[in-house]
């Protein structure tokens, strides 16, 4: 592995005292679908940490039974739970994946409990894929909403008159009630949840990093100067600005931007003056600093550990772009947001 250090240099240490923005924990059914379970966990770990470490900074994920025997997916691939039911008050969402009817609705009574319990507690609880039949088993979409997947409305309706089956949505949330159909409609999902705890650039980073496709991430790009970029119709500025996105914590020059992407630095300033109205690098910064005044408002971190999530090399750095950009201090931001 040596030989590859030039290439593929180590992570930076994780920030200094700072627990994650959010913590899930995962519930596996008896012959649980892979997919919806694999693409809701890898927008975790592209979101949890700069480039593609998936080192579990920001985001935390563990999977939680009754046992700690291993649980087979309808693909036949067996998963081991890493935690027998821990304390629920950790999880900021806790979510059951679903899978082949009915098998997947054996699940031992204490699991159950579990789910129950974190409804009491207001923990949000999800069901991805049929995940929906196991929540609504437990008692707990008894006159709400969910999002079903076609094929298995007709079931639902028969087994829970009490519950509305919605077909047409990718996800519902009723009450910190969360359903969705599974397939890829758990990436979207995924991105909302970890919107709203970390942030858009972090959520967006695993959109990225996913390849999901330029329209679909457009569209959860709204209010964000560089919208219209993702889908501007250059495709070099739109894999620059996919880039950034996923580099946002760490950037680097645009020399070498424009390297990865087999342009001259030249003709990648050119592109983004015709599409942008401004170089790259100011783009990147954009990109930087409204994640910056993301966490500002939803967070208590210092201005040091904002700055150096957001790729700025200290506190008064960042502090110097915000201002010019805002015409306030980070710190004056904070507290007159505060006073609102």
């Amino acid at each position: 592995m040596d030989g590859f250090a030039d290439i593929f240099p180590p992570p930076p240490p994780p920030p200094a005292g700072m627990d994650p923005d959010l913590s899930v924990g995962f519930i596996l059914s008896p012959r649980f679908s892979i997919l919806p379970f694999a693409g809701f966990i890898d927008c975790l770990r592209h979101a949890a940490d700069v480039t593609d470490h998936s080192r579990q900074i920001y985001c935390h994920w563990t999977i939680v039974a009754s046992t700690l025997e291993p649980v087979r997916a309808s693909c036949d691939l067996e998963v081991l739970p890493q935690q027998i039911l821990p304390d629920v008050s950790q999880f900021d969402y806790l979510i059951v994946a679903g899978g082949h009817l009915p098998w997947c609705l054996d699940l031992p009574p204490e699991t159950y409990d579990y789910l129950r319990q974190a409804a009491k507690q207001n923990i949000p609880v999800v069901g991805l894929c049929t995940g929906s039949f196991i929540l609504a088993n437990a008692g707990l979409l008894d006159g709400r909403r969910c999002s079903v997947h076609t094929e298995h409305r007709e079931q639902f309706v028969k087994l829970f008159p009490t519950v509305e089956a919605i077909t047409d949505q990718a996800y519902i949330m009723d009450h910190g009630v969360i359903t969705c159909p599974g397939g890829i409609a758990a990436i979207e999902l995924a991105f909302t949840l970890i919107e709203t705890r970390c942030g858009k650039a972090r959520a967006t980073k695993g959109l990225a990093s996913l390849l999901v496709n330029n329209h679909q991430a457009a569209q959860h790009m709204l209010q964000r100067p560089y919208d219209h970029l993702t889908v501007c119709g250059n495709r070099r500025v739109e894999m620059a600005v996919e880039l950034m996105e996923r580099h946002f914590s760490t950037p680097f020059t645009i020399a070498r931007l424009a390297q990865k992407l087999n342009v001259s630095e030249r003709e990648l300033n050119r592109a983004f003056k015709q599409h942008a109205g401004e170089s790259p690098t100011v783009v990147w910064r954009k990109i930087r600093l409204a994640h910056g005044h993301w966490l500002l408002v939803n967070t208590s971190r210092t201005v040091t550990q904002i700055a150096m999530e957001c790729g700025f090399a200290d506190g008064a750095h960042f502090s110097r772009w915000f201002k010019k950009t805002h015409d306030e201090s980070p710190a004056e931001f904070r507290k007159r947001r505060r006073h609102i």
